[in-house]
């Protein structure tokens, strides 16, 4: 594992993706500054803050339950780029690069999760059998 939330790939692209949100809801109308605009921004940042967090805490399954909450903030946000872009709020070239950042943050995610998932060590010859049936193998 990194040492720091800030050398993660999906840290820094997930910033980024914050920043252009932010950029993108500034034209946002002025009624939507609690509403759209907010919602949005609150999301984004949230998967950037849910990753640094993740890191942070002591063990794996901590930093999966973590990462798994930044997957959830990045689809609502992709939900609500939808919406904006349905809206007019933004043009459908920005929802399109928005939706396509968020998608790759979701897919840098799912991949770092699948790395902290823990790995059943098959006996040799056990291969294709079920995991149940390997405790009686050690009888």
């Amino acid at each position: 594992m990194s040492h720091s939330y800030k050398d993660l790939i999906v840290w820094q692209k997930a910033v980024s993706m914050v920043t252009e949100v932010y950029r993108a809801t500034r034209s946002f109308p002025r009624e939507e500054t609690y509403g759209l605009t907010s919602q949005l921004r609150r999301s984004a940042v949230s998967v950037a803050s849910n990753i640094a967090e993740g890191q942070g805490r002591i063990s794996k399954p901590e930093f999966r339950q973590f990462l798994g909450m930044a997957r959830g903030s990045s689809v609502e946000m992709e939900t609500q780029i939808v919406i904006a872009g349905s809206l007019g709020y933004i043009s459908h070239e920005i929802a399109d690069r928005l939706a396509a950042k968020s998608g790759e943050v979701s897919r840098l995610l799912h991949g770092l999760m699948q790395s902290l998932q823990p790995r059943v060590v098959l006996e040799p010859g056990t291969r294709n059998r079920k995991p149940e049936t390997l405790s009686s193998l050690r009888c």
